[in-house]
This record gives structure tokens, sequence and C-alpha cells, in this order.
């Protein structure tokens, strides 16, 4: 069952927070904090991209940087740019896109849960990215940034979510992507309670998004509980921050694919080739998007297509192969590209679908690429299906958007 608990957030004064809230440290280079950060001291870049107070070109691993976030983090609370709640909360966080609107929790989830694996993950993790942000966590004594929780719908829970945002929100702007962003403090012990006993019967939680940021806050914990002998289980170390959305209120946005070879095939015996297993449909010179699962989009030589999976060319009850970038990655990539290893092969490159698919033409009309691939979007429920049966999404399937706005709420380990 899910353990979670309020905590005291550490966030901006409502006045401040559009000048502290930030983007999340993995969604954008050094040389782009530096730019959005420019001639802003209160920027949450300075702690969690702190290399940008150095030359540029410095090394984000370097000591002085991992020093230079604390010394950060430190003058933020000392100068009032970030104050701590002087009681245990949730909190309520809401992000708008399109029109459309999810709802999170911001709650202390369990360490224990994330070991025992109460908590799922969906996606491999890489030793270098873990320990950059354990670093980070250990050095601040503190979660800077949530990770980005999915649990099943709770209709309790919705309840909730529907009253807590009838009222208006502590926080509510427009972030410079134009992003809606609405946060409210859940503040009677009540509510409180109730929500602690509700996730109490939730039995798992999913990672959407933010796995490393998971193991790392994670192993934290665990690292500090190892090395306290008066360790009890109820410090504040065995808990970190995450946001949880109810499974319906997420949309996961395709991830494309772009190739700079046909692997020494014509365009036409290229898709002589994909025909094997696909209905192939010419669809002319306008944009076309997947339809639904298992019908791809390809885009070669100025000209659309529709590619349908034949039957029997992928297996509905197995959560893997029942995936489109499974049956693509197979049947197309790695049978007629000789694309093998999407993580390290340079002959491919990624297109998260928040660009569009204008996108993959440019890329390809530019000469840059020879082929685009869109895929229809994977569902939250199949994430949830590999989680729950022990799977390991393939490389590059999922895009969640918006991201969770870095600076709008801080858990401290002590």
């Amino acid at each position: 069952m899910a353990k979670i608990k309020p905590f005291k957030g550490i966030r901006p004064p409502k006045q401040l927070v559009t000048k502290v809230a930030s983007r999340p440290y993995d969604v954008l280079n050094s040389e782009e904090a530096r730019i959005e950060a420019d001639g802003n001291p209160m920027s949450l870049y300075h702690i969690i991209k702190p290399e940008i107070d150095f030359e540029p070109g410095t090394d984000e691993h370097d000591p002085k940087v991992y020093d230079r976030a604390v010394d950060n983090f430190n003058a933020f609370q000392k100068n009032g740019w970030l104050v701590q709640d002087d009681k245990e909360y949730y909190y309520l966080y809401a992000q708008t896109m399109n029109g459309r609107t999810q709802y999170g929790f911001v709650v202390a989830a369990n360490v224990d849960d994330y070991m025992t694996g109460k908590i799922k993950k969906h996606e491999l993790t890489r030793r270098d990215k873990e320990e950059d942000r354990m670093k980070h966590v250990r050095i601040n004594n503190a979660n800077i940034e949530p990770v980005f929780f999915a649990f099943p719908d709770n209709a309790k829970l919705q309840k909730i979510i529907d009253n807590v945002s009838a009222n208006q929100p502590e926080y509510d702007f427009v972030a410079p992507d134009g992003f809606g962003h609405h946060f409210w403090v859940i503040n009677d012990e009540d509510t409180i309670n109730e929500i602690t006993g509700i996730f109490a019967d939730i039995p798992y939680l999913y990672i959407a998004d933010g796995h490393h940021r998971t193991v790392a806050a994670a192993l934290v914990g665990h690292e500090k509980a190892l090395n306290n002998p008066n360790h009890t289980g109820d410090e504040e170390y065995n808990y970190f921050l995450a946001v949880c959305f109810p499974e319906s209120h997420l949309k996961i946005i395709d991830y494309n694919r772009v190739v700079k070879d046909l692997n020494g095939l014509t365009p036409q015996q290229f898709l002589d080739a994909v025909a094997r297993n696909f209905d192939v449909k010419p669809m002319g010179n306008d944009i076309y998007t997947p339809q639904a699962l298992h019908n791809f989009s390809l885009y070669l030589d100025g000209n659309w297509y529709s590619l349908t999976a034949k039957p029997g060319t992928y297996n509905d009850s197995d959560p893997i192969a029942v995936l489109d970038v499974t049956i693509s990655s197979d049947l197309i990539l790695r049978d007629i590209l000789g694309i093998t290893d999407l993580r390290s092969d340079k002959r491919i490159d990624f297109v998260g679908g928040i660009r569009g698919l204008g996108e993959l033409k440019r890329r390809v009309d530019s000469g840059e690429m020879v082929m685009a691939l869109a895929l229809y979007p994977v569902t939250m429920k199949q994430i949830m299906d590999i989680a729950d049966t022990g799977n390991i999404m393939p490389p590059k399937t999922t895009w969640f958007e918006p991201k969770l706005r870095s600076g709008i709420v801080i858990h401290k380990l002590d």
C-alpha cells in the first residue's frame, strides 16, 4: 500500500513564484539555462544548474558547481525567496496545456516503497545520471525538484481534487512556454488525514517521468537510513518529493523517429520492403497523423504514407510486443534499415511530439534526414501494464508534456 505523508514545503512567496520557478534541470542545456536566467538572480537555475554562475564551458559535475548549488539554496532562503511552511501540508498542483488541465497531489513519497517495488518503474536508468542527481540531493539535503508519479483513478481523490480546486489557488501563472501552472495549499487537517488514508489503500504508484530523480532521491534516503544508528523510519529523509496524478489525467505525447539513410535501398525498394508487414497507403503532401494503435505515419521523398501493421505481425497479449515502438523497431528499423541499438546508433534521432509532425518534415526536407516515422502515442495503461509485469519500456517511447515546473515547492530531508 502506498505510504505518503504531508511535509513542510519550502516555496516562494506568491509575488516571486514566476521569478523562481523554472523548467526541470534535464530539459535544457547549460547555455539555455544561462540565457533563461539572465538578469534574474532568483531563478531556480542557480540551484539546479549552478554551472551558469561560472565561466561558460565549466563542467557541471565539478565539485565547486555542487558547492555553489548549496550556497545558492541557502542564500535563497536567507533572502526570503524561498520560505518554509510552518506546518506539514499536502499541495495540489495543476498544469494547463492546450485548454486541458491535469491535477496532481504533491506529497512526500516513501523511500521503502521504492526499494520494495511498491513504486514501479518502466525505464532503465543510467548510473552516471543517477550519481549526478544523488550528489545534488545529498549536498543540498533536499529534493529540490519533484518526481512525476501516476496512480490508478480513484473517485475519492478526484472528489478532493474537485473540492480543493474550486478555491482560489495560491499560485496561478502562465510560464513563458505558454503552459499554465496552478497550486493550492491543502491545510485542512481532516482533508490531509483523508488523503493519507486513501493513498494507504492504493497498492502501487507508478513512475511516469523522472526515473533518474526517483532513483537518486530514494537511494540518498536509503543511504541516510543505513548511516543513522538511531534510525526509526519516521525521519524526514525516509521520504522524497513527488507529484502524483490520476492515470486518466495524463496524456502521453508521441515520440517520433528520423533516420539518416535507407541502408542502401532506393525509396521504392524501401517501400516494397515495408509493404511485406504493413498495409502502405499513399497520403499525398499534407501531413498525416497516425490514427490509432498500430497505424504509423511515414514521410519519405516529399510524400506522406499511412502504414498499418498487418495482423500476425504483433502480439496483443504481450505488453512489450504490442507496443508500436516495438513493432516499428523490429520490422522497419532493425529488419530493413539495420538499426539495432536505438540508444547508440548515430543514424537515428528522436523528436518529441510536442514539436509537431512539421518538425519531422522539416528535418527530412532539409536533407539532414531521409525518412521520418511518426508513432501513435502509448497510453498510461500500457505503461502501468508494463510496470506491473516487471518489464522495461523500449528506449525513446514516452514523452510527457507539460513538464513539472521546478521551484514551486521543495522538500527538505531533515
